[in-house]
């Protein structure tokens, strides 16, 4: 398991540690419409566990993610501010130097770079990793060849022992300031202790897990989904709630429908309060805050927007997270317009932006008998509420 001594350095407990996530690839084999690590997994994507694991242990204090040049703003959206995003290059060891390049710790430091295609990363692994580091220049999670092994030269199989042979796994770990030497004359390399093995350097393994098994095919996603959630995760509930008061005008847009009427609703949008309770309560069934999160009324772009542009934005954040919206019912609280005349357009139109068959969203309409905001007929108050559950991932 090792090749010689190469640095022969004891490391403190106090050493700072850095942790890369390569995950600049396009993932093709893998299938569906996303890049591998952009598949959702668990209700969340793929490569959102490796920065959950790292950012959950007291040991490593930063974290970069390397992602495809050019999509460095839409992964900055979607992940914890702490987490240093940095543009990939052509080869995957290319990808691995962008990340070395943007640690800020001292070359004495401990880097740990991962796949973000195994997402099963444990704390313990990440513990016995760092530990592994005192008596080694690099260290790895590996797993013994179990199967049998055969060699095809032609129609002829011919036996290849197993002694002594692993599957090596990510993260692998090493002193920052060796490993960025020793990749320094390297292009392009099956993985990064490869550059190590180069300068004849000690490697430690220690015991890998199935968990840790990368995406590679099809059918891996749902493998791993099996060990790592064996039971699906439960359906998400959020509700959402919106008021516009009116002003004049000639008609009120409820759920996407225009319908006359003497008064018009107030709002830096088209004031679609109906929409607004829905957007909401799909936001927050997945924990991605709320619509003015994401649509400030402050931002003069959303001057008039149709509300469809919301709700269609709110669907998608959702489906990024690995949920899908499987059911809504609103509730529309006004002494007037009749609701009622246009509640089948409505659920009809609402169907249309989330991509669901009518029979599963509710449009209901209710007064306060006169009583309060809506009861003296100074606007339209809607409150909404939402189930989303796991997207499937065996595309």
């Amino acid at each position: 398991m090792a090749c010689g001594f190469f640095i022969a350095t004891r490391y403190s407990a106090g050493m700072r540690v850095a942790a890369i996530i390569v995950a600049a690839g396009r993932g093709e084999r893998a299938g569906g419409s996303l890049p591998k690590q952009l598949q959702p997994l668990g209700g969340k994507p793929v490569y959102q566990w490796s920065v959950d694991a790292f950012s959950h242990h007291d040991r490593i204090e930063q974290i970069v993610l390397v992602v495809p040049n050019g999509d460095e703003d839409a992964y900055a959206a979607a992940t914890n501010p702490n987490v240093k995003i940095v543009a990939g290059r052509e080869t995957r060891t290319g990808s691995v130097k962008a990340g070395l390049d943007a640690c800020a710790l001292s070359d004495r430091d401990l880097v740990m770079i991962h796949d973000a295609a195994r997402p099963g990363l444990s704390q313990e692994t990440i513990s016995a990793l760092i530990e592994a580091l005192e008596h080694a220049d690099a260290a790895a999670p590996a797993l013994v060849v179990s199967d049998a092994l055969k060699r095809q030269t032609g129609s002829r199989l011919s036996n290849v022992s197993r002694e002594n042979l692993y599957r090596v796994q990510t993260p692998q770990v090493f002193k920052l300031g060796a490993i960025t030497a020793a990749l320094s004359a390297s292009n392009d390399l099956v993985d990064d202790l490869a550059a190590i093995e180069a300068q004849d350097g000690m490697v430690a393994l220690i015991d890998g897990s199935e968990t840790l098994a990368k995406i590679t095919y099809p059918d891996d996603l749902n493998r791993l989904e099996s060990l790592l959630m064996p039971h699906p995760p439960a359906p998400r509930f959020g509700t959402g709630f919106d008021v516009h008061a009116f002003e004049p005008g000639q008609e009120v847009v409820l759920c996407g429908v225009r319908i006359p009427h003497d008064q018009k609703l107030a709002g830096h949008s088209d004031a679609d309060v109906a929409w607004h309770a829905l957007t909401d309560a799909i936001l927050g069934a997945a924990a991605l805050g709320d619509i003015g999160d994401h649509f400030p009324p402050s931002d003069p772009q959303w001057k008039g927007a149709a509300s469809e542009v919301f709700l269609k934005h709110a669907v998608e954040l959702v489906a990024g997270a690995g949920w899908t919206v499987s059911s809504c019912d609103l509730t529309i609280i006004c002494e007037a317009p009749k609701v009622k005349p246009h509640r089948e357009a409505m659920r009809e139109e609402t169907a249309r932006i989330i991509g669901l068959d009518t029979s599963a969203i509710s449009v209901k309409a209710t007064t306060t008998e006169g009583l309060g905001f809506t009861g003296r007929r100074e606007g339209i108050a809607a409150q909404a509420s939402a189930v989303l559950t796991p997207l499937q991932t065996n595309s």
